[in-house]
């Protein structure tokens, strides 16, 4: 036997606000992969035996945190937090947007930048609103790019 067991791909999704739940299950299902939605509350249980669903204390951070004391390299994360998207990064793991963005060690200091940016316009009133509506496109896409982020995974796992 080999030293290097392969282990299973594993998806950790930051559950609370995550508009592709469904979409997630579907792939997951597909590939035969576990995922934990990890939430503070909320989130609907799901017959799928692969589907585990994981209330953390309340808390601003404790999902984020449950995440990051998980995952693991090529496991791949589902988030629109920008910070634990870099903190999953920082774990070598996949990190994707509901819109099928994303984030990767070339653009993460960008988008906390842009991030820092926007949230001093918003507190300084100059900036109002939200992000633009989830869209069709933006779960069609999301599909394409988790499929993809699948088998880019396994590939590094085994």
């Amino acid at each position: 036997m080999s030293a290097n067991k392969s282990r299973d791909l594993l998806i950790y999704v930051d559950a609370d606000a995550c508009p592709v739940k469904n979409e997630i299950e579907r792939v997951a299902h597909r590939h035969g992969l576990k995922v934990f939605m990890v939430s503070d509350g909320g989130v609907r249980p799901s017959q799928n035996p692969l589907i585990e669903i994981v209330v953390v204390t309340q808390g601003a951070d404790a999902a984020d945190d449950w995440i990051v004391e998980h995952i693991q390299k090529s496991d791949i994360c589902i988030t629109s937090d920008i910070l634990l998207a870099g903190r999953c990064l920082g774990r070598n793991a996949f990190v994707l947007k509901p819109n099928g963005q994303t984030f990767s060690h070339d653009n993460i200091g960008t988008a906390l930048a842009t991030r820092e940016i926007l949230q001093n316009l918003r507190d300084s009133g100059e900036l109002t609103g939200g992000p633009k509506p989830f869209s069709k496109s933006d779960r069609s896409e999301f599909l394409n790019q988790l499929e993809t982020t699948v088998q880019a995974a396994k590939r590094e796992i085994i």
